[in-house]
């Protein structure tokens, strides 16, 4: 474990239009591990994301990623420090109007001057880690839910992030397709040896993947641990937000989740 966490946060706070939506945020994600953010609607997981990668600048607390204190870097800033980053969105964000070779290959046209051989090496290589070899000349719109979001992977991974952040990775999805994106969690984790931060509220996924998680609530972190404390736990607030779940994960189902490949 490094002596230095890949991110944290100290007493962060964000006000939209007079809304408090973080109240003071503590958290450290060690590097190489996968670290879930759970949390109900309008919880201010997103939030917490989004100031991760420079995307919202928090109104008061410290953010330090590596070490570095990013709270206030400024857009220019980020330019750089976004490059150790990939950022799967709950959408995918495709361009629809780019073949899936394009939308991979964005990135990289756009923070480096890369030869197109290389680039087009680098793109079959994305999408062979996530299991699309093959498709690079389809249209975002020939592809399936669990497709798109499998591009929106390869895309992420495109400039050999050393964290990558999944907001609602498996929303929209059915079962099947977010098993496969959780093995997907997994299996770069282990193979790329990245941070992972997965931001969600689907509790299959966070027992699948986690390595730690913490609760969001109310703009404030309630309960955290390891996630074999999260299934044992008694924490009222942590109760709470199981019974408000559709479908938490049992125990016994939980921990035979194994890493996989897609």
């Amino acid at each position: 474990m490094s002596a230095v966490p890949a991110i944290a946060f100290q007493g962060v706070r964000k006000v939209f239009r007079g809304k408090p939506v973080l109240q003071g945020v503590d958290l450290a994600i060690e590097v190489g591990e996968t670290f879930t953010i759970l949390g109900g609607s309008g919880s201010g997981k997103s939030v917490c994301l989004k100031h991760m990668i420079g995307l919202l600048e928090a109104d008061a607390g410290e953010i330090r990623v590596d070490g570095r204190d990013v709270t206030h870097l400024g857009e220019r800033g980020w330019v750089e420090e976004r490059k150790r980053f990939g950022m799967v969105f709950q959408s995918a964000a495709l361009f629809d109007s780019l073949s899936v070779y394009e939308n991979v290959a964005y990135p990289i046209r756009e923070h480096r001057l890369d030869e197109e051989a290389r680039i087009r090496e680098r793109v079959r290589q994305c999408l062979d880690a996530v299991g699309l070899a093959g498709v690079e000349s389809l249209q975002p719109s020939e592809l399936s839910g669990g497709m798109r979001k499998r591009v929106g992977v390869a895309r992420a991974i495109a400039l050999e992030p050393a964290i990558i952040l999944y907001d609602e990775p498996t929303t929209g999805l059915d079962p099947a397709n977010s098993r496969r994106i959780g093995r997907l969690i997994q299996k770069l984790q282990a193979d790329l040896g990245v941070t992972s931060v997965v931001v969600t509220h689907d509790m299959e996924l966070c027992h699948a993947v986690s390595d730690r998680l913490a609760l969001l609530r109310d703009g404030r972190i309630v309960v955290e641990g390891s996630a074999a404390s999260f299934r044992e736990t008694e924490h009222p607030e942590m109760r709470d937000f199981l019974e408000g779940t559709s479908d938490p994960l049992p125990p016994a189902i939980a921990s035979t989740q194994g890493p996989a490949g897609v």
